[in-house]
């Protein structure tokens, strides 16, 4: 069929004015460009032992850091930081340093528990206060944040000795023997009530304490590994935890409710602090792990906002309260820092008295935004506009809806992907989940964090299909690990050790099946030979 030649087409040549720009546009999110607006450098300890501590001060002008290597608390002040004396905080390994309320004194404790409080000011004077109670390493010092409170001290460590202490009678006003079951290596204090703190300990539990009662935990909940830091988010009612290489967000408001996880690092999270975006005033959550990497984390959205690179395994992170200065500290003895530069504070600054100048002397009717080939609403612009009678008409290709254990798996919320795709009972979407998680490496975890309803699910699952010739390789695979890792909820519900019944007689089954099929094949292979000949 000919084309109809009375209707012209649009022509092939566009016009100039239509064309876009060949320019590169920037494609950096504002975040992801005030990250980068930080030069790095590296500030000079003198020292190959692991850095494993880092705090600013909460109360000087200019940023005030606290930098813990071997025995040694070495501070550094000023824009850009320059050492000052060193404290000698203990003749073995220090830890925790922790600025009082007023940036006046600072504690630290070492390996044998002692814990000793200095003064900033005149770091080489000795200890003002020792603090004696615990028999193995004090791992957590924390002065209060919030109210004021100048007096007090939390202390635990290593012997899981918890102790809350009024610093100038060098006396505890209570402790507690048996906080946790292993190891106490995070703790930190509410900034919204003096009275309130956190702990967490190798045995995986994070607990949290008021002063006021005493002796027994207001709230515990599990994260599920070795907890290595804790973090109050700035509203005081949502607690950041962090072990082996998740983050989790929890409402302590709420009783505990795990609000948000995540696996974005492929080793062990050692450290979290709060970064002051200076833009827009938001507080980011950062994480330094073991696998070089720091991680900004916007706990409003719930997603990673920005990745930056080290060159060494990280221990410790810290951010200045003005958010001018960023410090990491290595396991090589290296503290790397970033501070923004000055060029870009200033032209902020300028363009702010600029903005607030123009809002005070013009009308509130701005001019109207001329649009240009490198702004997206530009070539956005007609997309409303109707069809006439005689115009071609390109049909728009149907979007392609995404599965939600795929959306899941993009989020790296494995657990939830395995459990959606056994949902909707389609073995070759749970398989590709599957095959997903082993290329992740995280089949086995799923299969360990399943409650027992969605264990369950899986084993009904395995017994409708575990036999089918195209998945019975990789099925018979974990069914075998299901039986290994999760055999003692098998026997304790009997709901379970009803369906590893159906399956075991199911696999049954196909072994008589296939002995047949065997049988069957050894007497029709020397007729055919025969009849080949």
């Amino acid at each position: 069929m000919a084309a109809d030649t009375s209707k012209p087409f649009f022509p092939a040549a566009p016009h100039t004015s239509l064309l876009p720009s060949h320019g590169n546009p920037n494609r950096l999110s504002p975040e992801a460009s005030y990250w980068r607006n930080f030069r790095s450098s590296e500030l000079v300890t003198g020292s190959n032992y692991p850095v494993t501590h880092l705090t600013f001060s909460p109360a000087h002008a200019k940023p005030t850091l606290a930098a813990v290597y071997f025995s040694t608390v070495q501070l550094f002040t000023g824009d850009p930081l320059t050492p000052r004396p060193k404290i000698s905080a203990s003749r073995d390994f220090a830890y925790s340093p922790s600025f009082r309320s007023d940036g006046a004194l600072l504690a630290a404790g070492d390996i044998k528990g002692v814990v000793r409080v200095f003064r900033v000011d005149k770091p080489t004077s000795g200890p003002l206060r020792t603090l004696s109670a615990h028999t193995a390493g004090a791992h957590v010092v924390r002065y209060p944040v919030a109210g004021g409170d100048k007096i007090h001290l939390l202390t635990a460590g290593d012997d899981a000795l918890l102790a809350y202490w009024d610093v100038p009678s060098e006396t505890p006003v209570f402790t507690v023997s048996a906080a946790h079951r292993d190891y106490i290596r995070a703790g930190a204090p509410s900034p919204v009530d003096h009275n309130l703190f956190v702990t967490g300990s190798y045995d995986n539990s994070v607990k949290l304490w008021d002063a006021r009662t005493g002796k027994a935990p207001s709230l515990s909940f599990s994260h599920g590994a070795s907890v290595e830091s804790v973090l109050f988010l700035p509203s005081g009612g949502l607690l950041a935890t962090a072990g082996g290489n998740m983050v989790k967000i929890w409402d302590v408001i709420g009783g505990g409710r795990l609000v948000h996880s995540v696996e974005s690092h492929v080793k062990t999270v050692m450290s979290l602090a709060l970064g002051r975006m200076g833009t827009t005033g938001e507080t980011r959550l950062l994480s330094a792990g073991s696998d070089g990497y720091v991680k900004s984390f916007d706990y409003g959205q719930l997603k990673i906002t920005h990745s930056m690179r080290y060159p060494k395994q990280l221990l410790s992170v810290a951010c200045s309260p003005c958010g001018t200065v960023l410090v990491a500290g290595s396991s090589k003895g290296d503290v790397f820092v970033r501070r923004r530069k000055k060029a870009v504070i200033e032209e902020e600054e300028q363009g702010g008295e600029a903005v607030s100048g123009v809002l005070d002397w013009t009308s509130s009717n701005p001019k109207k935004q001329v649009l240009k080939p490198s702004y997206y609403r530009y070539f956005r612009r007609g997309q409303n506009e109707k069809p006439k009678q005689g115009d071609f008409v390109i049909a728009k290709p149907k979007k392609v809806k995404i599965a939600e254990h795929d959306k899941l798996l993009r989020k790296f919320r494995h657990n939830d992907a395995l459990v959606s795709a056994l949902a909707m009972n389609n073995p070759r979407s749970v398989v590709a989940v599957m095959e997903e998680l082993v290329a992740r490496r995280k089949l086995v975890r799923c299969i360990g964090n399943l409650d027992v309803d969605q264990l369950g699910f899986l084993l009904v699952f395995l017994h409708r299909n575990a036999t089918l010739p195209r998945y019975a390789r990789l099925l018979l695979g974990v069914a075998n690990k299901v039986l290994e890792m999760r055999a003692e909820d098998i026997r304790s519900d009997g709901k379970l050790r009803g369906y590893i019944r159906n399956l075991k007689r199911m696999v049954a089954e196909e072994i008589q099946i296939q002995h047949t099929l065997q049988g069957i094949q050894g007497m029709i292979s020397p007729m055919l030979a025969l009849a080949s000949k």
